[in-house]
This record gives structure tokens, C-alpha cells and sequence, in this order.
């Protein structure tokens, strides 16, 4: 039998769309002679549809997808995943389904089991669970048929009282197919690779796992679909962070030498230890978090993280604050890379405290990359404010307010232009800035979309050497000078913040793994400062309330994955 794995990037509620993707790859896997095609997980209306499946019109548009695609399994079977009405009287009213088309009729329905509710995950908000679990016959063959978290819990994960394989391997089935929805992030690849690794060996049935791939607003989908002999050797792998197809013959996925059982911990790559050492030793986590090999996936990400947010917005151009410093920097050369030179608009905007190198930075930065680039000053702009103001600051000294009205004008003037020329605004805050407050509503924290929000500073410079590797587009002097807003005179970010080497050790440890203020101090950090940082990230939360989608690559991004209270008194 050949199995034909569809990676393809889908567009949420593009019923149109996505079912002529899916009809031409079942289209392409006839012509190769593939007698079964399978695609990833909600693939009729793109996942995650959050909400819009609370609209009846919707699950009935994903209904009449089915039925187009239906008419195309003829003579080649078709796995495909969407909601499905639950027509129990009891429990939520739809099911997260992966349907077998064949012969133009659906000969069978597997729920999903295990729904995770968790970081960016919302499906018991939606879905009913899978709570019967039957094997489904193709062509003389058993598959057992699972959606992404299912193969999750191999009956040892507490957040689940079930393990579908447990269940469908009593009924002696022939192989295991998975469809999933996995997202990225710059750890989670390998541990992907070694979940699917531990089901095969466990129960000793080939894989073929199909994932997603693309973005879905603030979501990175990076592929990499997978085929594993019965022995847990990786026969085919698809690429990462594009769409990709492959046949395989089943029986080729029959290994001729068996593993130990006990093999499964000795598949645990060595660079995985060195992971855990690291995240657990403050002397390593910034070695960890800017390594290359977590950098080069970050930087593919954003890439398509950007894409496709133009793409599926129906967007072409953006426009940005070039500022002569390292995150605008990053920004501008990320957005040329993914849109086109010609589509990126810089704007340089100095303020009375800009220095004249920050400007001839910027300049140096838009000359080398090649895109327009507009020089307004708001020296004009400022007096203005503050001569409107004088009669209610009276003459109370500089301060606060002062500099945040530069930031506002700016915020302004970038508006304007994204509204004149039907741009998107792109957002240049790092993730150090959004956790501590270190930004202006309304101003450096306006945009539609936050290219930098989940990398942290130390990440954010290890981007830059990484992006000027081939060539060096980002002048040397951004890279090398102090960090500053420049919003008051020989203003710096340590004036206000801690060195980013300490804070983002802080911030790591605190936002990604849950740690406490002990636990944090036991590292050797002093308690005064854990106390200060943590403070400002708890008290800045009503800022990243009011902020656009950022581009997750972390397990633990700022937006939807990561829910606490605006008025909450811990720890502030």
C-alpha cells in the first residue's frame, strides 16, 4: 500500500481555499498511484478556529468541504480532519475529527481523545472527547487512526485519563496514523520527534504522522511531518516550515530489526540532556537561549509568521519606526526578507534627543537593504505638545510624560502613513521591554503585529549576528552601542532596567518555567532584584493586554498562551 502524506498550509474559515488545496493534492497523490492521502488535523476549516465554531453556518460550510472532497476519493482513500457533530443528548455538541473518505462516502470517524487546554490550546472549550475507539479497515489493513495530542499521553500524562492507543492496539491494528495541528516553538520539535518515537516503540507499528504547516496570526505551524518504521527509525521526513508531499510504501515502514523495549531512553538525544542542564544552570540559560540552532529555527518562524499575516490578511506592504537601534533593525531586515525590499517602509524619526549617529544608522541600515526610507523629525511636533500642555504642567520638571509624548508622536505619524497607504504597522518591542513595561502605550507599542515581541533582548542581538552572517546588512555600531529610547538626554535602558544578561535569565526562568521568586533567588540571583523584575512584570500586565498579536516561538509567549489577571496582586 503507499501512503501519501499532504503538508499544506491552510487559512482559517477559507472553505474555498483550503478544499482546492486539499483536491489538488489528492489529485497529485492519483497520479503517483498512492492508495491513501493524508492530511493534518482540521484541515477542512484550519486550526485553531476558535470561536467560529460556535456558528452553525460555519460547521455546515465544513460540512459541504467534506462532501467536495468526497467526490474526489474515488479510487484513493482521503483522511481528513474537521469538527464533527456530536448527536449524543449529553456533552458538548461537536467532536475534533479525523474522517476516512473512500469511494466518495465516509467509511470512517476517529474523535480526538486527549484536548489540550493549555498555553495556546482552548479544545475542551469546544470539542467533546473521543470516548470509544475503534480501528479503521482499508484496503485489508487496520490503521489506527489518533489527532495530535493523542499520541501525547502513552498513559503516563497526568492531564489525561485516557491513552487511545492503549484502546485501539487490543484490536491488533496494522499502523498508526496521526494528524496533527503541532505548533513551534524552539524546543518543542525534538520533543515531537521523541513522542512519536516512544508510540512506535511501544507498540511497534509503523508511524505516519502528517502536521500542519504555516501561520496562523500569532501560531507558527513548521511541518516536518514524519514516517517511522516499526523499529523508531525515521524513514521519511518532510521539510520545515514549507509545504511538502511524499508517498510511502507501508510496507517499507515494517523494520526487519526489532528494538529493546527498553530502547526508548537511549533514543533521547544527547543535546536534549545538554537542554535541560542548561535552562537549570543561570550560567547557561542565555547560552541556551541564543544558541544558533534555536536562532536559525527562530529566524524561519518569523519569516513565516510574517508571510502569511500579510498574506491572509490581504495586506502586501508595512511600514515600521526605524530608530538606529537593534530591534528595529532585526525588524526591518525580517520584514525585507518576507515581503520584499520595495514592500518595507522605513520611517527615521528624530526627536531633539536623538543622536546624529542612531540617524545614520538607520540610514546606513535602509541603504544596504535597499528599501524606501522617510526622514520626519518631530522636534515641531514635541514643542507643540508641550507648549498646548504648558498651562496644565505649569512648570513641573521633566519628566515621564515628557518622553512619552515623543513616543506618541511617533506612534502617531506611523499611523497615519499605514492609514493613508493602507500599510500595516509593524511593532519593533522585544519581549524584555513587553515583560518589564519598558514601552509607551499608544506609542512604540502601537502596530498590527509584533515581529520581536517573544525573543528576548540577548535573543534579539543573537538574531542580528546570526541575519548578518552572510552579509552584514545591520551596521556594526547598532550591534556594538548601548541600548537607549533616546527620550531624554543621554538617556540608557540600564538606566531603567537591569542588564539584559541577568533580566532575561530572570524573565525566562519566571515567564517559560513557572518559577517562583524562591526558586529564581536559589540560583543564585539577589532576591532584591528577582523582587524588582518580577514586580514590573506582574504590574505591566494591563500594557500586553492592550497589545497586538506577537509571533509565538517560545513555549510561553505573551497573548493568548498565557492568561493572568490585569488587577492581580502577586507578587507586585
Amino acid at each position: 500500500m503507499k501512503i501519501a502524506l499532504a503538508q499544506q498550509n491552510y487559512h482559517i474559515g477559507n472553505f474555498e481555499k483550503n478544499t482546492e488545496k486539499i483536491i489538488g493534492a489528492i489529485g497529485e497523490a492519483k497520479r503517483l498511484g498512492a492508495d491513501l492521502v493524508v492530511f493534518s488535523e482540521l484541515c477542512i476549516c484550519g486550526y485553531p478556529p476558535r470561536d467560529f465554531v460556535e456558528f452553525e453556518d460555519f460547521i455546515a460550510e465544513c460540512y459541504l468541504a467534506i462532501e467536495r472532497v468526497a467526490a474526489h476519493a474515488d479510487g484513493i482513500g482521503v483522511i481528513v480532519g474537521s469538527p464533527m457533530r456530536n448527536d449524543a443528548p449529553r456533552g458538548k455538541s461537536l467532536f475534533n475529527a479525523a474522517w476516512l473518505l473512500y469511494e466518495k462516502k465516509v467509511r470512517g470517524v476517529s474523535h480526538k481523545t486527549c484536548l489540550p487546554t493549555y498555553d495556546v490550546f482552548d479544545e475542551y472549550r469546544y470539542f467533546e472527547p473521543g470516548y470509544q475507539w475503534s480501528t479503521i479497515e482499508f484496503k485489508g489493513k487496520k490503521i489506527a487512526l489518533t489527532i495530535c495530542e493523542d499520541i501525547w499521553n502513552l498513559g503516563d500524562n497526568p492531564l489525561y485519563r485516557s491513552c487511545p492507543m492503549d484502546e485501539l492496539i487490543k484490536q491488533s491494528p496494522d499502523l498508526m496514523i496521526n494528524i496533527s495541528a503541532s505548533p513551534f516553538d524552539y524546543d518543542h520539535d525534538e520533543d515531537r520527534v521523541e513522542v512519536i518515537r516512544r508510540n512506535v516503540l511501544k507498540y511497534k507499528l509503523p508511524m505516519f504522522y502528517c502536521n500542519a504547516v504555516g501561520s496562523q496570526t500569532e501560531i507558527v505551524f513548521d511541518g516536518g511531518s514524519l514516517v517511522f518504521d516499526s523499529a523508531g527509525n525515521v524513514t521519511r521526513g518532510l521539510k520545515y516550515f514549507e509545504e511538502d508531499f511524499a508517498i510511502v510504501e507501508l510496507e517499507a515502514a515494517f523494520a526487519k530489526k526489532s528494538i529493546a523495549k527498553d530502547a526508548a531512553d537511549a533514543l533521547v538525544p544527547l543535546d536534549k540532556e545538554m537542554r535541560v542542564a542548561k535552562v537549570n544552570d543561570p550560567e547557561r540559560i542565555i547560552e541556551y537561549l541564543t544558541a544558533e540552532g534555536n536562532i536559525r529555527q527562530i529566524h524561519k518562524a518569523l519569516i513565516v509568521g510574517i508571510k502569511d499575516y500579510f498574506a491572509k490578511m490581504g495586506f502586501s506592504q508595512a511600514i515600521l519606526g526605524s530608530s538606529g537601534g537593534i530591534d528595529s533593525a532585526v525588524t526591518l531586515v525580517l520584514a525585507c526578507e518576507a515581503l520584499g525590499k520595495e514592500n518595507v517602509h522605513a520611517i527615521l524619526m528624530p526627536s531633539p534627543y536623538s543622536t546624529s549617529h542612531s540617524v545614520e544608522d538607520a540610514e546606513t541600515l535602509s541603504k544596504n537593504l535597499g528599501n524606501p526610507y522617510e526622514i520626519i523629525p518631530i522636534k515641531n511636533i514635541y514643542e507643540s505638545f508641550l507648549s498646548t500642555l504648558k498651562p496644565v504642567f505649569k512648570d513641573s520638571p521633566f519628566g515621564i510624560a515628557e518622553e512619552n509624548i515623543q513616543s506618541r508622536a511617533r506612534g502617531n505619524l506611523l499611523m497615519a502613513i499605514a492609514n493613508k497607504f493602507g500599510y500595516i504597522l509593524l511593532n519593533t518591542s522585544n519581549k524584555s521591554e513587553l515583560a518589564t513595561g519598558y514601552g509607551t502605550l499608544y506609542g512604540d507599542m502601537a502596530g498590527g503585529l509584533s515581529v520581536v515581541g517573544d525573543l528576548y533582548k540577548m535573543q534579539v542581538y543573537a538574531l542580528a549576528r546570526y541575519l548578518n552572517l552572510h552579509r552584514r546588512v545591520i551596521p556594526q555600531n547598532i550591534l556594538t552601542k548601548a541600548p537607549s529610547a533616546e527620550l531624554r538626554p543621554e538617556q540608557k535602558d540600564s538606566d531603567s532596567l537591569p542588564s539584559y544578561e541577568i533580566l532575561d535569565k530572570v524573565l525566562y526562568q519566571y515567564i517559560e518555567k513557572r518559577q517562583g521568586p524562591k526558586e529564581i533567588v536559589s540560583m543564585g540571583i539577589d532576591p532584591v532584584l528577582v523582587k524588582r523584575i518580577l514586580r514590573l512584570v506582574n504590574a505591566n500586565e494591563y500594557k500586553r493586554n492592550q497589545f497586538c498579536p506577537i509571533i509565538r516561538v517560545s513555549c510561553k509567549a505573551f497573548g493568548v498562551g498565557r492568561r493572568v489577571p490585569i488587577v492581580g496582586k502577586y507578587l507586585t
